[in-house]
This record gives structure tokens, sequence and C-alpha cells, in this order.
């Protein structure tokens, strides 16, 4: 079993699917526990119960990722409260539909600010605390749609291999103070996210087929590849894209 005892970790987008999974992934794994939401009060008390059954700290915190006040303000909150925010998990993201020539700029601007920005706001905000203790652990959420692309979804393609760049970017700007800054790529996953699609007549079996493992992982198939970047197993991993889609992508990031 992998231990993070003593380490404090903030999850975005920590109250429902990977983020949820992730949360307790990790405090089973003995670490504290920071999260962000956006509305559902109701999921992030339960996340946030199950962190403290476990015997772990838990925070909360009601935030949009699309606001930069809103990210300062709850990594200035932890770190008041906690003396330190060592991981962060960068999950929080949109799936949204745009069809080019067609394109609605407000869900454009929505899904590049939720997932791009909210990004480098959450990584702006916690770096310099991880440069004065040393150390940190940076794990940004993309998905397969960066490497491969994805009609009718091509803001969020563009958002998540933008991610693809900044992870390796910033591997090798923050090795120097001890940061290591990896990715997890998901394909499909069985979420709330994709509940909408998965309600077509045929469609979920559909995309079981084209998946070589023949199966649609729950998140907490997601959650342990982030526990484990997060660990002195990877301690030796920067810049890393790992793929995590049974097979069904296999051009790598």
């Amino acid at each position: 079993m992998i231990r993070l005892d003593g380490r404090k970790v903030l999850i975005t987008g920590g109250s429902r699917g990977i983020g949820r999974a992730t949360a307790l992934l990790f405090a089973r794994a003995g670490a504290d526990v920071a999260f962000s939401y956006v509305s559902n009060q109701k999921a992030a008390d339960g996340v946030r119960q199950e962190v403290e059954k476990i015997g772990r700290a838990c925070l909360a915190y009601k935030a949009e990722m699309s606001s930069r006040a809103d990210i300062d303000r709850m990594v200035g909150d932890v770190l008041a409260k906690w003396g330190e925010l060592d991981t962060l998990v960068n999950n929080a993201g949109i799936w949204t539909y745009l069809e080019l020539g067609r394109m609605d700029d407000a869900v454009y601007h929505e899904t590049i600010a939720v997932n791009v920005d909210g990004v480098f706001h959450a990584i702006n905000a916690v770096v310099p605390s991880m440069r004065e203790h040393g150390r940190g652990w940076i794990i940004n959420v993309t998905s397969t749609a960066g490497v491969r692309g994805e009609a009718l979804h091509s803001h969020y393609a563009a958002s998540k291999g933008a991610l693809l760049s900044l992870t390796k970017s910033l591997a090798v700007e923050l090795a120097p103070y001890g940061i290591r800054v990896n990715a997890v790529a998901p394909g499909w996953v069985d979420t709330d996210m994709c509940t909408g699609v998965f309600s077509e007549p045929g469609y979920r079996e559909k995309v079981r087929q084209t998946i070589p493992l023949k199966r649609i992982p729950p998140p907490e198939d997601i959650a342990g590849p982030i526990l484990f970047l997060a660990s002195d197993l990877a301690r030796h991993v920067t810049g890393e894209i790992l793929d995590v889609n049974g097979g069904s992508v296999l051009c790598g990031g």
C-alpha cells in the first residue's frame, strides 16, 4: 500500500467522479485532503464526512475554477490552516459540445476558463509554498482527447492538449525546486460527466467495444495512477503523461 502520511493535498473538483475517488484514496493513504466543488454542497459534505471517517482532516471549498480570486482565496485558507500544501491534483473540468461554424462563444470561453485558466491559476497559487518547502507534487488530469482530438468537442480537446504541454513545460521549470509535475490522461470513465451520452440506447456498449480491455472503468481506476504519481514510487518520474484508457489510444502524450 502506498503511504502518504503527513501529506497535504488539494484536489479540484473533488465532490464527485474522479475527484471524489482520488480524495478517498489519498485519505486512505494517510494524507489530509482539501478539495473544491462548484455547487453540490450535499455531495461535498458527503466526501468530507467520508474522509474524516477514515481519520484524516478535510477542508471543502465552494469555488469557481474559472475565478482566480476564488482559487487564491481557497489556497490561502488551506495554507493558513495547514501551513503547507505539498500536492495539487488539477481534476476539475467540463466537457461541452461545440460545432465549428456554429460556435457558441460563451461555451467556448467557459470551457477554456475552467479547463485551462483554472489549472494555471491553481498551480500559480501553490507553487510559492512548494518552492519554500523544497518539494511538491502536481498532477494534472487531462484526456485522451488532448492527444487524438475529438470531433464536435474541439475546444475541449484543445484545452486538454494545452495541459499536456503545460505539464511538460513545468516539469522542467519546477524540477530545480523539488517539484514534480505529471499528468494522467483518462479515456472514457463511468462518471456523471458521461451520464448523458451513456443514456442513449446502445451507446455505452458501442463505447465499450472500442476499448481493447472491453470495460469502461470506474473513477477508482483513474485515482490509482494519480496516487502513484504523487508517491515516492514515482520519484524519478516528471513530465510524464500517463494514459489510462484500456488501450484505446496508444500514441502517447
